[in-house]
C-alpha cells in the first residue's frame, strides 16, 4: 500500500470537493486543517479545478488528491498540479497504467466483481466503491468484498453523517468519502466555520467506530 493510501486509511474520511473559484480553495485548505482532517479530493469537474488543485496542494497540511480524472492527460495535469494521488469514477485501464507508469497511487473507481477482479489483476489493492448507495451500500459492499479479502474500498456517493459508520464499521472499508463538510453551498457561502465543524464532527465520528483511536500523521 503506498503513504498516500495509508494515510487516507488513517484518517478514514476524505472530503470530496468541487471547487468552481479557485480564490476560494486556501481558506477551505484552512477550513478543514483547522477542523482536525488533513486530506482532500479535488475533482476535475470544473474548469478551474487543475488551478484549486494547485492551491490547496500547496498547503502542507493536507494530503490532496484528485478526482473524476478520466483520460491520460488529466493524469499528467494533476500530477502538475500537486496531487498527491488519483481517483477515478469507474475502472479505466488506460488511467491505472499512466498513475502505474508515472508513479502517483491510484484509486479506480469499481461497482462490479468484474471491475474487482480487474484491479486486482492491475495490482490494485485500494478502490473506490462508486456510486455506493445508489449500488445497494454497506449490504451490497459487504457481499461484494466477501471473495476479495485482499482488497480495501473506500465508499463514495451518497455518504452522509447518517450513514458513514455503517460502512465504516466492515472491515474491508478503508475510509469513506463523501462532499457535505464541503458542500457548494458552504464554499459559495464562504461558510467556513460550518466547514471547520462538519470536518471536526466527522473526524470525530470516524474515530468512535473504530477499535481504537488511532493518532493522524502529520502531513510530510
Amino acid at each position: 500500500m503506498s503513504d498516500a493510501a495509508s494515510r487516507i486509511e488513517d484518517i478514514g474520511i476524505v472530503p470530496v470537493i468541487v471547487l468552481d473559484d479557485p480564490d476560494l480553495a486556501a481558506p477551505l485548505a484552512d477550513a478543514l486543517a483547522a477542523g482536525g482532517l488533513p486530506c482532500a479530493e479535488v475533482t476535475f469537474r470544473t474548469p478551474r479545478a487543475v488551478e484549486a488543485l494547485t492551491t490547496m496542494a500547496r498547503d502542507p497540511r493536507l494530503l490532496v488528491g484528485a478526482g473524476t480524472v478520466l483520460t491520460a492527460g488529466q493524469v499528467d495535469a494533476a500530477i502538475r498540479a500537486g496531487a498527491a494521488y488519483i481517483v477515478t469514477p469507474g475502472y479505466s485501464r488506460e488511467v491505472v497504467r499512466a498513475c502505474q507508469d508515472r508513479g502517483v497511487p491510484v484509486i479506480p473507481g469499481v461497482a462490479t466483481p468484474t471491475e474487482i477482479q480487474m484491479a486486482l489483476q492491475d495490482g490494485i489493492t485500494l478502490v473506490k466503491f462508486f456510486p455506493a448507495e445508489a449500488i445497494g451500500g454497506p449490504r451490497t459492499l459487504s457481499a461484494m468484498a466477501a471473495p476479495f479479502p485482499g482488497l480495501r474500498f473506500i465508499p463514495t456517493g451518497g455518504i452522509s453523517p447518517d450513514n458513514l459508520q455503517d460502512y465504516l464499521m466492515l472491515p474491508s472499508v478503508a475510509a469513506v468519502a463523501g462532499t457535505w463538510m464541503t458542500s457548494p453551498g458552504l464554499i459559495s457561502g464562504h461558510r467556513w466555520a460550518d466547514v471547520r465543524r462538519l470536518a471536526a464532527e466527522a473526524v470525530a465520528a470516524v474515530a468512535s467506530c473504530r477499535p481504537t483511536t488511532r493518532e493522524i500523521p502529520a502531513t510530510q
